[in-house]
């Protein structure tokens, strides 16, 4: 009985493993839907779309954005974590916030980023812009130095994103001078306050920053990524400058901790294909994004670093955990 018992175990897994590598060959069978975790309009549903309509193009199926903001990104990410694992839910997702930052974010996670998710791949990354008003007459991360320590209690830097908070409270560290930060709900209103005076800095994403500074509003003096900016050419790091910093948020895709190998490696030849296409490197630059690639096991190796990282950046900050 256990040797017909065992035998009838083997081939029941046997067919399973057979009936999964038919159905992944044979995948998309039917449209596939990618969970946006913010609202339509937003830089992040931009970015998705497009992800999604060129998907779309190379598997042959309709790709579907589904919005669904709320809790910094957490409430769609977890839609998509907590769907059925066969492929037809996906998420072109912000990973290094709404998973890696989150963890500290927030005192309790509903999932575990490392055990409730897959990954197929990351596609992009952007930088952090210092920028200053062009009337304070401040021509490099040099003189704004010059200028906090000469101001000293007297000197302020505005805050609307926990990533630009942190590249601050780094800078400000570095510098030895304590500017005081005033939040602000987004960046628009942040650099509509800038040229007030009352702001001395702003660190603040590439994609809203990149218009507002080719217009010549503001002024652009330093990135905070690892390299140069392909948006800012011309712009140094702030490592480069002496300040060490290596804060660009990337962008993976997620899918249900198990989902089938096959069908999300699938994926990954998809999305890769995806970045090497002319337009999707124009779009990236006209938006203030860089290409980014990897497969699944980099994309949690990074998770796994950027977690750590987050640990001691909001404690650096002090941002307040929700």
């Amino acid at each position: 009985m256990r040797a017909t018992a065992f035998a009838a175990f083997v081939i029941t897994a046997g067919l399973t493993a057979v009936t999964s590598t038919v159905q992944a060959q044979e995948y998309p069978t039917r449209e596939i839907k990618t969970i946006c975790p913010f609202a339509p309009g937003t830089g992040a549903d931009i970015v998705v779309r497009y992800y999604a309509q060129k998907l779309s193009e190379l598997a042959g199926r309709p790709v579907v954005t589904d919005n669904k903001p709320g809790a910094q990104g957490l409430l769609g990410t977890e839609a998509a974590i907590r769907s059925k694992p066969d492929g037809y839910t996906i998420s072109i997702n912000p990973a290094s916030s709404t998973l890696a930052a989150s963890v500290h974010l927030f005192k309790k996670l509903s999932f575990d980023p490392l055990k409730d998710a897959d990954f197929a791949g990351m596609i992009l990354s952007t930088t952090f812009v210092l920028i200053v008003p062009p009337a304070s007459g401040i021509n490099s991360v040099a003189d704004l130095t010059k200028k906090l320590k000469e101001k000293k209690d007297d000197s302020f830097y505005a805050g609307s994103t926990n990533s630009g908070i942190v590249a601050s409270e780094i800078y400000k560290k570095a510098i030895g001078v304590d500017v005081k930060r005033v939040n602000y709900r987004s960046a628009f209103d942040a650099m509509n306050e800038m040229t007030s005076g009352k702001i001395d800095f702003f660190f603040t994403d590439s994609t809203s920053a990149l218009g507002q500074i080719a217009a010549g509003k503001y002024k652009a003096i330093a990135v905070t990524s690892k390299q140069r900016s392909e948006s800012f050419p011309g712009v140094p790091t702030m490592t480069e400058l002496g300040y060490a910093m290596d804060l660009a948020p990337w962008w993976g895709i997620i899918v249900p901790a198990g989902t089938p190998k096959a069908i999300t490696d699938k994926l990954a030849i998809w999305f890769d294909k995806i970045s090497d296409m002319p337009e999707t490197k124009a779009f990236l630059r006209k938006s203030g994004l860089e290409p980014m690639k990897g497969d699944a096991q980099a994309m949690r190796k990074l998770l796994i670093e950027d977690t750590a990282r987050w640990g001691e950046w909001v404690k650096l900050a002090n941002i307040e955990v929700q």
